[in-house]
């Protein structure tokens, strides 16, 4: 009767120090991540901009936008581009958006300024970006961008206009 005690803790010993490895095994794993999961860059995670709800949720990313800083969004919309000039010099910015409401078509865009360090698609491309969002400085104002890590000319269209 004594041997089938011992033996009965021991394989209780055994069972709880087996689970205590696993336990420590999964807490091992936890805080690891690499730099592109931290700061928020990976495609699996991404945030959606949806075709029913691109309206209210790019400007739910304006309106409280630390909470969007450094996180991946991906959407579809129309590739554009504007010249200006900047400090004397031109300056070429890039966009990823969709018509929204307004008196006039074309009046009103939604969407982000994008930058790539690859080719640009063509001016009215319909595209699907992948970027992190952040901030940058110019001229003493604040702006938006998507930092892309993918850019997709896609053959089907979306909805161009939008009013959600």
């Amino acid at each position: 009767m004594k041997e089938s005690g011992k033996s009965n803790q021991s394989g209780k010993l055994i069972s709880l120090l087996a689970l205590l490895a696993l336990v420590l095994y999964l807490a091992a794993g936890c805080g690891a991540s690499s730099a592109s999961e931290s700061n928020g860059t990976t495609a699996a995670d991404a945030i959606d901009i949806t075709e029913k709800m691109f309206l209210t949720q790019t400007m739910d990313i304006y309106t409280n936008t630390e909470d969007y800083l450094g996180k991946t969004i991906r959407y579809e919309g129309i590739f554009g581009q504007y010249s200006a000039t900047l400090n004397g010099e031109p300056i070429t910015y890039s966009s990823v958006f969709r018509y929204g409401p307004s008196c006039c078509v074309g009046d009103q865009t939604v969407g982000f300024e994008v930058a790539w360090d690859d080719a640009y698609p063509k001016e009215n491309a319909w595209v699907e970006v992948v970027g992190v969002l952040e901030e940058y400085d110019e001229e003493g104002s604040t702006y938006l961008r998507l930092r892309l890590s993918s850019l997709n000319v896609k053959d089907k269209r979306g909805l161009e206009t939008v009013t959600q």
